[in-house]
């Protein structure tokens, strides 16, 4: 149960926290993986850790003709999980033009232009799986990343609209949302214990979630036990959305 050997993956934002966690998960289980990050240096690195025959392509989601480049280095995928996202904190007032168009081209914009690419692909075949990394964000929006939230709900929808017309030719696309998790982004957070205190009043399991978490659906999503499963929006959060 739960088969992806031999199935080629492509795993965003995936030198570090939930990316890498997802792309080592899916390394284990005998998939062909390409993690990806924004430097070469690290990516390469973090590739090499993973282990041997993973490999890695570099590119800034925020740039124009990212999914062009990243495509040029992979060719076709069968699983593509679009985990890489951009997260600024700033009170409504004093979000800025740059910090908007940052996190909707890497959030939201970088997601349709890989789909674009990499799907025809998927269609031809009659096989594919698409699984984006959203988050609770999008039913409970932290008052200091209005933006982050907003792009996260943008992607809900658009996996949502891309479902209905994918499904026929045996392509599903499923949204997970990861809740408050223990990862490098959360660190500086995690260390002011005041807030850590508010945050975890709000989850009803009491804790945050480890980054390993989010592989267990990730792996029911791309292999045929889950198969039947599209246009979901799937929490793994602690009960945190309730």
């Amino acid at each position: 149960m739960f088969e992806v050997q031999g199935k080629k993956v492509l795993v965003t934002g995936s030198t570090q926290g939930l990316g890498r966690e997802i792309a080592t998960m899916f390394a284990k289980k005998g998939a062909e993986v390409w993690i990806h990050g924004s430097h070469q240096e690290k990516t390469e690195r973090v590739a090499e850790e993973i282990g041997s025959g993973v490999k890695s392509v570099w590119a800034d989601l925020s740039e124009d003709g990212c999914a062009e480049k990243m495509y040029g280095v992979t060719k076709d995928v069968d699983i593509l999980v679009l985990n890489a996202s951009v997260q600024y904190r700033a009170h409504w007032c004093d979000i800025t033009k740059e910090e908007f168009e940052t996190q909707m081209r890497v959030n939201l914009l970088s997601s349709l232009l890989l789909i674009q690419r990499y799907a025809p692909f998927m269609q031809r075949q009659h096989w594919g799986r698409i699984i984006t990394v959203g988050s609770v964000q999008q039913f409970v929006p932290h008052r200091d990343m209005a933006i982050y939230a907003a792009s996260k709900a943008g992607l809900d929808n658009l996996v949502k609209n891309l479902a209905k017309q994918f499904g026929p030719d045996g392509v599903t696309v499923n949204n997970v949302l990861p809740g408050a998790m223990a990862t490098p982004r959360n660190a500086k957070a995690i260390e002011d214990k005041a807030y850590l205190v508010q945050v975890l009043k709000g989850i009803p399991l009491g804790r945050m979630g480890r980054a390993d978490e989010m592989n267990g659906i990730c792996l029911l999503l791309a292999s045929e036990e889950g198969a039947y499963m599209t246009g979901a929006t799937i929490s793994v959060d602690g009960g945190m959305s309730l």
